[in-house]
């Protein structure tokens, strides 16, 4: 078994490391060895992240002869360029996605109004999701 001494985020940790050569290990740790290399102290930098509360996408109606953009790809809104009531000319950018860390425009398909906005800035969308609707 080695010692080594590890540093991370600034927090210097020592940590026992031992061989495992087809699939067993050269030393047997007895249960008060693997107690005491288990045990590892958190200082309280290093507290989960806090996360977000996930928001809801709304219910979407969706009225006769509007067109409804849905989501490409599983990603996070990063921001909404446009309101509901806005007037949009086809290839303007309504939303911006962010996906696999790439900034994605969703443009609108069309010349005409935004009828209904079904997602907010900070919302995880998968894909298929409605994220706004023109008419």
């Amino acid at each position: 078994m080695r010692k080594f001494k590890i540093n991370v985020n600034g927090n210097q940790y020592e940590v026992e490391v031992e061989e495992v050569t087809n699939g067993e290990t050269s030393i047997k740790k007895s249960a008060k060895t693997l107690q005491s290399t288990s045990k590892v102290q958190k200082s309280p930098s290093q507290s989960k992240p806090e996360s977000k509360p996930s928001k809801e996408n709304k219910e979407v109606v969706i009225p006769t002869g509007a067109e409804t953009i849905e989501a490409p790809m599983p990603g996070t809104i990063l921001k909404v360029n446009t309101k509901q009531g806005d007037t949009v000319k086809e290839g303007q950018v309504l939303a911006i996605l962010e996906a696999m860390k790439m900034e994605n425009e969703i443009v609108s398909p069309k010349d005409g109004k935004i009828v209904d906005i079904a997602v907010t800035e900070g919302t995880s969308v998968n894909t298929g999701d409605k994220l706004i609707i023109v008419e």
